[in-house]
């Protein structure tokens, strides 16, 4: 293997990550306990091996490009795996330690994973989770995540596929819609009312309706005034509102049924679920923070 980094390279990774992490070239001198040229120095020498503008400087702060920050998040992951390499070739990494970073699907985010982060910290107090909620698709190769959650297995082989869980769906409506709706017992009559829609990020198309007729699944296209592409829990809220019908997760909506803000519709046609994944890359090598929370999810989640 050619080498392509050298000691004096790899101290100026160390110091321009440590620059962007406390938001100082004085402050990150001080920490590494050299000179406020020296870190200049540093990410100089980094910006002329890039081509690329790392930092936008003022007399009073500095600030990542759009260039620098990608680079720093790369840099900061790479710089940890360093450190959990070492620490396991030397024994030392005998609790797990350090930042990882995951992305989730906003709601399975918030009704899920968010509500067992305090029980994990108790168990490994010296890991950092840093969490991602977005209904976007991430790539592993190009942004700096340990683990993605996400609704559906993915065709790329290279990524290790573990389900969580099958989460029931349900159609819901609130009282007021219901007052004045149209009536509303089969999945045909849903043609009759305003379905609140969520746009798929993957596809750009709305999110099919599934409804069980006797035992064999039936997609359903419906059409509505109202919807959202970011986040499906706009959707729940459009509903508590009055806006229409929606159809989500039972584990978002299960408080607003059992207290009557939202009113389940169509149970006879229920019963289907959608998978929820835990995804990270075949072959990379998985520090000990990374193991202990997918054996923690699979624990607390996993089907």
């Amino acid at each position: 293997m050619q080498r392509q980094f050298d000691d004096l390279l790899v101290g100026s990774i160390e110091l321009f990550c440590l620059a962007a992490e406390l938001g100082s070239f004085t402050v990150a001198a001080n920490a590494a306990s050299v000179t406020p040229a020296a870190v200049s120095r540093a990410v100089a020498r980094l910006e002329k091996r890039l081509g690329a503008r790392l930092f936008v400087r003022t007399t009073r702060q500095i600030r990542l490009t759009d260039v620098g920050s990608r680079y720093f998040e790369q840099c900061r992951l790479a710089l940890s795996h360093l450190v959990d390499a070492e620490r396991e070739a030397t024994g030392q990494q005998t609790t797990p330690a350090g930042v990882l970073r995951i992305s989730m699907p906003t709601p399975y985010g918030h009704y899920r994973v968010l509500p067992l982060l305090a029980d994990f910290h108790e168990r490994y107090p010296e890991v950092t989770v840093e969490t991602h909620l977005s209904n976007r698709n991430i790539d592993f190769a190009d942004e700096p995540f340990d683990l993605a959650i996400r609704g559906r297995t993915p065709r790329d082989s290279s990524l290790i596929a573990r389900k969580l869980e099958d989460a029931e769906t349900v159609v819901v409506a609130s009282p007021t819609y219901l007052r004045k709706a149209a009536k509303l017992e089969t999945p045909d009559d849903l043609i009759n009312h305003n379905c609140i829609q969520f746009e798929l990020p993957s596809t750009g198309r709305n999110l099919p309706w599934v409804f069980n007729r006797d035992g064999e699944l039936d997609e359903i296209t419906t059409h509505g005034r109202h919807g959202s592409s970011g986040d499906a829990l706009a959707g729940v809220t459009l509903a508590r509102h009055g806006a229409g019908v929606f159809h989500t997760y039972r584990f978002i909506v299960e408080k607003d049924i059992a207290d009557g803000t939202l009113k389940e519709m169509l149970k006879p046609y229920g019963g289907c679920s959608r998978p929820f994944i835990l995804l990270y890359p075949h072959g990379r090598h998985l520090s000990s923070r990374v193991r202990c929370f997918v054996d923690f999810l699979m624990e607390k989640l996993g089907a």
